[in-house]
């Protein structure tokens, strides 16, 4: 799988990391920077990521920062990024396998690597279910195209 990953400075020191695990099982990595400890701006690597992942030159994308979320609020103001932050693989797994999401983020000063690396895991092992979820993700995007309002209601059939 080809993987873009980012994250600001409280996340560069996890992220080779993360990349080294990605890479030992196999995946492509892509490293969109940060590539220091000097202070930066996670909205910056958010939507570098968030826009590859969104034009299809990578499959998934994987964002750090302190805490997971500011990073996932940036990557999700690109239009087609279903972001979720997560502290631990459950919420990993079901953003997968419910939301579709399509980049993961958590954060350095949340998680250690061990964990992340459970995290990094239950997401990329979990597939989209489709079904009902598929009706609501389909929402999100019709939203987000500006042909749905949540006042025009759904017909039973939607899908």
């Amino acid at each position: 799988m080809k993987i873009a990953i980012g994250s600001d400075h409280v996340g560069s020191e996890l992220k080779p990391i993360i990349m080294e695990y990605l890479t030992s099982k196999g995946h492509e990595v892509h490293d969109f920077g940060t590539y220091s400890t000097e202070s930066t701006d996670y909205p910056i690597y958010g939507v570098i990521v968030g826009e590859a992942v969104a034009q299809g030159d990578y499959e998934q994308g994987i964002l750090i920062c302190g805490t997971g979320i500011g990073i996932s609020l940036a990557a999700n103001k690109v239009k087609g990024i279903r972001a979720c932050a997560c502290s631990e693989p459950y919420s990993a797994q079901m953003a997968r396998r419910h939301n579709n999401a399509n980049v993961l983020c958590f954060g350095a000063r949340v998680v250690g690597s061990e964990m992340a690396k459970m995290i990094v895991d239950a997401w990329l092992e979990a597939e989209f279910e489709g079904g009902r979820h598929a009706r609501r993700v389909k929402e999100i995007v019709d939203y987000e195209n500006g042909t749905w309002r949540p006042e025009d209601g759904f017909p039973e059939n939607y899908l």
